[in-house]
């Protein structure tokens, strides 16, 4: 899977409602935050969203993200 990177705890916002810097774990960030300088974007929002850059999730609550490239994963239709 070229282009994909690996990212520690699961910036996914589904069950976490949880200030930046109040959690016991390690959370990369968002690189497409990170390039905007922001925090609006969230890997998947229960029943709202998920990212076009999501390409899913690995063991243990590692995103998978393809931020700035095309998603292999999506449909065309999408």
């Amino acid at each position: 899977m070229e282009h994909i990177a690996k990212l520690a705890g699961a910036n996914m916002d589904i069950d976490l409602a949880t200030p930046a810097g109040d959690i016991a774990w390690r959370q990369d960030t968002c690189p497409w935050n990170a390039a905007e300088g922001g925090r609006a974007h969230r890997c998947a929002v229960k029943n709202v969203s998920i990212c076009p850059y999501f390409c899913g999730v690995a063991y243990l609550d590692t995103v998978l993200c393809c931020y700035p490239h095309g998603n292999p994963h999506r449909r065309g239709d999408e």
